[in-house]
């Protein structure tokens, strides 16, 4: 609530009387919805609802919720006129979870409820949830001093970051003694501590730092660290969101291992009444005791054993066999436990007694929860665990020290047991040392490599812990439920009808439709696309730290694999918009595992795909083998409506707002680097600060998005953004041939667009690109249409409309219309959508109906007489048994599926007419 306090406050003076909302959605209330089955509890929750314009004003304005629950509120994003567009909401721990919930809006103020307190010093930050109280430095290498319960009991302290590096690598076994290599430990450092302010629902412990070096030679900071800590009232569990940046050099900055490790005091607990517990597959767990007392030879009754195991204290030792009473000193104390999941589909368990002796195998298995347990059955503890543990392979968990008086329990994000994580580039350029040879080579590969550009330097990584505080050890059934809970956390969300009936996220799609034979058929084609590509995840291993949330662009039908290692065909990177329709088919559907997937891709690409630092902030890189590896640094990659929907229906997901934030520069990247730079033949170099010339849909269509998600937002620079977005899209709109012109000319001072250097009197010319309009330019004009209403910059929307009318329309009537045809393009079933458009908007049956026949009859997309099926393939062809469908490429299968979802929502009466 307080991050936007402010914004809100500025606001108040701009909202006037509300408009009359528009009809169909006229109710104060809203049913909300649990992503897939009702979770068995929640440690709190977030989530967002959107309001139709006009209805609700900020400043007046209360929310409550069914069940009478504590619930803190507050405004994540405004339409034009100042009313409320979208809410966020935070709601405390729920035992007896229903399956829905009503949502209710009403005049009047919010009052305050929730209990939880916020106590913000000089030197730290104190949250009591009510039944937790954790305490913050502001500076040092501890994030959390202390973790105490209600009770008294400090059951973690001393929490931090952990980083090993090294200098360099060994090529191989043989070249390990002639590799000379520096090897480096850093810790945390904090540099800002901040909390929102007046919770009292939900408070946000946000900590920004770099790694600071301990031992191993020297070495600058490095590796800036963002962790927000996400506590709610009555919760004893702490989400955290923890975001990093590579700022190393690739060839000298080898990351080895990267966790956060938090201290477990110990002191008065019995060695025999400590207990470790370390997720297996699925809901289970080993359970193990620092000395074990099960299995002796000597049996000290099956109360004590029973005790031990379920977690317990056990009976006082003076009433055991003295036989095993009086040789216990003789039992080893097991000090280390380790589980090790370096792939997909393997992890390992160890424990040994104490440094400077072997390690014990405990077992193996296939694919771990993630999550593990330190403490003891009168002190407590705690339990860490990582979300997507083995998708985000090599990870880890590591128990240390557990029979010293304060144990340690580390949470590897990339484990110091597996191979450094290597981001130097996979080839040396092969001699493309000119444009010329490089785009020789992208004929053959596809790849736009150019010396210097295959950087990680700025690309980033997020990863979501949770961290449960313990007075005493949990049982089995509670750990199964935090297991649970880890890999699929509670989401709310409104009922999807009322989402389309707010336009929250625009009017161009609508909700599953099988009312008609083809409607059916166009319903099942995209649910194939949807099962095939989350089949193709587990099948074909697309896990890992850098990769988990992305998919691969291109298939090789004669090695029976995508390409991963051909140019641009590896790694998708957002090409041609697979985000959107993943988030716009869980609006569609409400397919719960769809929304995990999208949002796996929305965590992925903005994060690994997108540059956060340097020159190139903002931009985003091309599809390649590497998610950095192509020259092509675009805005198009990073387009934040690909995290629009995630940003919202999250209750305005903090890190995602982050990376909104940055966009906002990305204009000031293209005086820095020239994105046709390769094929430029009038000799103009960038320069910061001067006019330049951008594309009008890929380019303008990215930069576009983050000036109407600012304005939205109210975020520190919306009155910017809105000048921005009015200001070009009036240029778009007195350029003679609208968006067909292609480019324009930018002034970045002062943000105006005006006729590119090819068409300086502003005569018209027509400059048409087949990818123009599959990067998010569609949804993001329909709905800054919607948004502006009225006052729509005059001849925008006509410009855009003849766009849509006359990409696919005859080359005779481009030619009237423009004096000349757009030549030969394609991805006509992907444009589909933009013809839709223009027949809805001008209630068209004719061109409604020439829609779909694009649909169906273009050849460049999926034909209508494709059989939608997989082969299953396996013996001695494959590497493991797949399931192929050779004929589905990325493109393709993101486009359709957009087709088909705005083709039904815009112009579902004329496809049985076609």
């Amino acid at each position: 609530m307080s991050q936007l306090k402010g914004a809100l406050v500025a606001l108040l003076g701009l909202v006037g009387s509300a408009v009359t909302a528009p009809s169909g959605c006229t109710s104060n209330s809203v049913k909300l919805q649990w992503v897939g089955d009702t979770p068995d509890y929640t440690t709190g929750t977030t989530f967002g609802v959107p309001w139709p314009q006009g209805k609700f004003k900020p400043n007046d304005t209360s929310f409550s919720i069914s069940g009478g629950m504590d619930m803190e509120s507050w405004v994540t994003g405004y339409w034009r006129d100042g009313s409320v567009k979208w809410s966020a909401h935070a709601i405390p721990p729920i035992e007896d979870v229903q399956d829905e919930y009503t949502i209710k809006a009403s005049r009047g103020s919010t009052p305050k409820t929730g209990s939880i307190s916020v106590d913000d010093s000089d030197s730290e930050v104190t949250v009591d949830t009510g039944k937790i109280t954790v305490t913050f430095p502001k500076e040092g290498n501890s994030l959390i001093s202390s973790i105490q319960t209600a009770s008294g009991k400090t059951v973690g302290r001393n929490g931090k970051l952990i980083l090993h590096s090294q200098s360099t690598i060994a090529d191989d076994a043989a070249s390990r003694t002639g590799t000379s290599i520096d090897y480096f430990n850093f810790e945390s450092n904090i540099e800002k501590v901040e909390v929102s302010k007046d919770s009292s629902v939900r408070a946000l412990v946000t900590v920004r730092g770099k790694y600071q070096l301990q031992s191993g030679g020297e070495h600058d900071d490095w590796l800036p660290f963002v962790l927000r800590f996400y506590l709610y009232s009555e919760s004893d569990s702490i989400r955290v969101i923890h975001s990093v940046v590579f700022d190393g050099e690739a060839d000298k900055d080898f990351v080895s291992g990267l966790g956060i490790r938090l201290q477990v005091p110990l002191a008065e607990e019995e060695l025999y009444n400590r207990h470790v517990r370390l997720g297996g597959v699925d809901d289970g767990f080993l359970h193990e005791a620092v000395k074990g007392i099960t299995g002796l030879r000597r049996d000290p009754g099956e109360e004590v054993r029973s005790a031990q195991f379920k977690g317990k204290e056990t009976p006082n030792i003076d009433t055991w066999d003295t036989r095993v009473s009086s040789r216990m000193h003789w039992i080893p104390d097991w000090n280390d436990f380790s589980l090790r999941q370096l792939t997909a589909d393997g992890f390992s368990l160890r424990k040994r007694t104490k440094p400077g002796q072997s390690w014990i195998d405990i077992s193996a298995g296939t694919r771990s929860s993630g999550l593990a347990y330190l403490g003891g059955a009168t002190v407590g503890g705690l339990a860490v665990g990582l979300r997507d543990f083995y998708k985000q392979y090599p990870s880890g968990l590591d128990i240390s020290k557990a029979a010293s008086d304060n144990g340690e329990i580390t949470l590897w994000l990339h484990s110091p047991d597996a191979e450094p994580l290597d981001l130097r580039p996979y080839h040396d350029g092969m001699g493309q040392d000119t444009f010329e040879e490089q785009l020789d080579a992208l004929e053959i590969t596809y790849e736009d490599y150019e010396p210097g550009f295959d950087t990680p330097y700025g690309i980033a990584k997020t990863s979501e812990i949770y961290i449960h505080a313990f007075d005493a050890t949990p049982s089995a059934e509670r750990l199964g439920q935090l297991s649970k809970h880890l890999q699929a956390p509670p989401v709310l969300y409104a009922d999807p009808k009322h989402i389309h009936a707010t336009k929250g996220f625009g009017s161009y799609w609508g909700l599953v439709d099988r009312s008609t034979p083809r409607a059916e058929t166009i319903e099942d084609n995209m649910a194939f696309l949807n099962e095939f590509y989350q089949g193709q995840v587990d099948e074909r291993r697309w896990f890992g730290f850098l990769h988990y949330g992305d998919v691969m662009h291109t298939y090789d039908n004669d090695r029976h694999t995508w390409r991963y290692d051909i140019g641009g065909y590896a790694w998708d990177n957002s090409e041609l918009s697979p985000d959107l329709f993943f988030w716009q088919y869980f609006l569609h559907t409400g397919d719960a595992s769809v929304y995990r997937f999208a949002e796996a891709m929305t965590r992925h690409t903005g994060e690994v795909d997108c540059y956060h630092i340097g020159d190139w902030k903002g931009l985003g890189t091309r599809h390649g083998v590497l998610h950095f590896s192509d020259s092509a640094k675009q805005a198009r990659i990073a387009q934040p409506q690909y995290r629009k929907y995630f940003y919202y229906l999250s209750g305005g997901d903090e890190r995602v707002g982050e990376i909104l934030t940055e966009t906002l520069d990305a204009d000031k990247t293209y005086g820095k680097l020239d994105p046709v730079r390769k094929v430029r033949e009038d000799g103009w170099v960038p320069e910061p600060g001067k006019p330049f010339t951008f594309g009008l849909g890929t380019d303008w269509g990215a930069l576009a998005a983050g000036w109407l998600i600012e304005w939205e937002r109210r975020g520190p620079r919306w009155e910017e953004a809105r000048e921005k977005l009015t200001n070009t899209a009036t240029g778009i709109a007195n350029l003679t041939n609208g968006f067909v012109t292609g480019s324009a000319t930018y002034d970045i001072e002062e943000r105006t667009l005006t006729a590119p250097p090819a068409d300086p009197k502003n005569e018209g010319i027509v400059e048409v690109s087949h990818l123009s309009a599959v990067f998010g330019a569609p949804e993001v004009i329909s709905e800054a249409l919607e948004y502006w209403g009225d006052d729509a910059p005059e001849g925008f929307k006509d410009a855009w409309l003849d766009y849509c009318y006359y990409y696919s329309a005859p080359a005779s009537e481009q030619e009237e219309r423009y004096g000349e045809a757009f030549g030969r393009l394609n991805l006509y079933q992907a444009h589909m959508r933009l013809t839709a458009y223009y027949a809805q908007q001008k209630d068209d049956k004719e061109v409604a109906i020439r829609a779909w026949k694009e649909f169906y009859e273009s050849t460049d997309g999926f034909l209508a007489d494709q059989e939608w099926a997989m082969e299953e393939i396996s013996g001695p062809e494959v590497l493991l048994p797949i399931h192929e469908a050779a004929w589905v490429s990325t493109n393709a299968a993101a486009q359709y599926g957009l087709a088909g979802i705005q083709g039904l929502a815009l112009v579902k009466d004329a496809l049985e007419e076609y």
